[in-house]
């Protein structure tokens, strides 16, 4: 198992650390519901440095992203982030993930930590534009900074208004000392707050004045649990559980990431799934009973037929009750329709509803 730069202060600590994506990470540290409210509520810190990141580069770069990516990264303007998929050729996904535009000919693509190989290989696999290809996963280190206080909490960091930073925006600027530092108002959580991209060395630098600046805002280190319980609560995918090899974005709701105003891998046959429908949708279910659904549990109807899968799915912290996504056959997908979700022996009700779960 890999450590990240900060892996020795998450076990000072006494983080909870567990085997992820072959690095040692931390999944929680005082529990998953008071990490979870910390983030909703004032201002809270993930070390997701285990996630990969590439720089394409030169002339063709642009030419290689829209081959491999289903959004429209010509879009971009300079300091644009972008949420995309790459789709594979037998109708799945090889990855979702977010496209920067740095500067002119040069992109930085954020991939899952689960993926980074086969996310290389894969981009490899299809630069005929002789594109200049760098991974540097191992070399640069991710805080995420989330939550409502986010903003006011980091100011003195950095000499850039970070309220003036729109969602899906970025700036390269000073950070807690460090010079050239990725400012993203991205995040996972649905609460706002920044992403910052910075270097192995810089690491445990930012992290500490992060602290420091944070403390009268009641900041929090926050585990991947907790970031998976946000994430759900957003309805936002999570490869290997939402979306794989299998899943088209046709079906995982990811339609409004696929753009056909480009020729890109798949886009034919994904365009015709658009145009005459799917045989399944990814979507969102409340319990209405006491229970927790579970990846892998059945979704059945009225007459315990089975209709469909739960891929994620939690006790929601927010909300208080169950809460899940699933792919379920169509007929079944209209929302407000009732299903039922077999936990163990006992089909409990729950209906199908409208993301996101949680509404600030």
């Amino acid at each position: 198992m890999k450590n990240t730069a900060l892996t020795h202060i998450h076990e000072r600590i006494n983080a909870k650390i567990v085997p992820f994506a072959g690095y040692n990470m931390p999944v929680q540290y005082e529990g998953i519901n008071i990490e979870h409210e910390t983030v909703r509520n004032s201002v809270g810190v993930f070390d997701v440095s285990h996630m990969g990141e590439f720089l394409i580069e030169g002339e063709n770069a642009l030419n290689l992203i829209q081959k491999v990516t289903s959004n429209d990264a010509s879009k971009l303007e300079l300091g644009d982030a972008q949420y995309s998929c790459m789709p594979n050729e037998a109708g799945g996904i090889v990855d979702d993930l977010i496209v920067y535009h740095i500067k002119e000919h040069t992109y930085l693509l954020v991939v899952n930590a689960s993926n980074i190989e086969k996310d290389w290989n894969w981009i490899s696999s299809q630069n005929s534009f002789g594109a200049e290809m760098k991974n540097i996963s191992e070399d640069y280190s991710l805080l995420a900074i989330q939550g409502p206080k986010a903003v006011e909490a980091m100011q003195s960091l950095t000499s850039v208004d970070l309220a003036e930073i729109p969602f899906y925006k970025f700036k390269v600027a000073d950070f807690a000392g460090i010079e050239n530092v990725i400012i993203s108002a991205t995040g996972y959580t649905g609460s706002g707050g920044f992403e910052i991209y910075c270097k192995n060395d810089e690491a445990e630098q930012i992290w500490n004045k992060v602290f420091e600046a944070g403390a009268d805002y009641g900041i929090k280190p926050i585990g991947l649990a907790a970031r998976d319980t946000l994430r759900l609560e957003m309805g936002y995918c999570l490869y290997g559980n939402d979306i794989d090899n299998t899943t088209s974005p046709i079906e995982a709701g990811l339609g409004w990431i696929t753009k056909f105003t480009k020729d890109f891998i798949n886009s034919e046959a994904i365009l015709k799934q658009k145009e005459e429908g799917v045989d399944r949708r990814l979507k969102a279910f409340e319990l209405e009973e006491r229970g927790v659904p579970r990846q892998g549990y059945d979704i059945v109807d009225e007459n315990g037929a089975k209709i469909g899968i739960v891929t994620s799915g939690t006790m929601s912290p927010s909300l208080k009750k169950g809460i899940g996504m699933g792919y379920i056959q169509k007929g079944n997908t209209k929302l407000g329709n009732k299903i039922y979700i077999q936990i163990r022996n006992k089909a409990v009700s729950a209906t199908i509803v409208k993301l996101p779960f949680y509404k600030a």
